[in-house]
């Protein structure tokens, strides 16, 4: 089983679930996020669908690292992957301290996270408006 092919969160409407890499190829972009991703051992990738919920951005993904060496390798190598993929510039915030790294992709936003910092701001729940369990180590 790979990172991206875990069970939703909830099937509320605005719930924050992982989306099997299978279910991504109708956005092409969100494919190489969560293939890079996937490729580069991210843990508890969750997308967030955000089309017709907010103007910031079609989907929001959010992972952790294992350190802050990892979340930051893992931020530069997918802004690169998704320039030399013809999707244009990333821009990056986070990237010096990388205890959490933004990378703004257009019409896909990706928090990298280490697990510490993710379970305190718990961004799954804020998103998905209460419907989605817990980061684990907040419960």
């Amino acid at each position: 089983m790979t990172q991206a092919q875990t069970h939703p969160a909830s099937s509320g409407p605005a719930s924050a679930q992982v989306i099997d890499l299978a279910d991504a190829t109708t956005d092409p972009l969100l494919k190489l996020v969560l293939q890079q991703l996937d490729d580069d051992q991210a843990q508890e990738v969750v997308t967030i669908d955000l089309e017709g919920k907010s103007s910031i951005a079609d989907h929001m993904v959010i992972a952790s690292g294992r350190s802050t060496r990892q979340v930051a390798a893992m931020a530069q190598k997918l802004a690169e992957k998704v320039k030399q993929a013809g999707f244009g510039p990333v821009k990056l915030e986070g990237l010096p301290a990388a205890d959490w790294v933004l990378l703004d992709a257009g019409d896909i936003v990706v928090h990298l996270f280490r697990p510490e910092v993710r379970s305190f701001y718990n961004l799954e729940r804020m998103w998905a408006f209460g419907d989605a369990p817990p980061v684990a180590g907040t419960a």
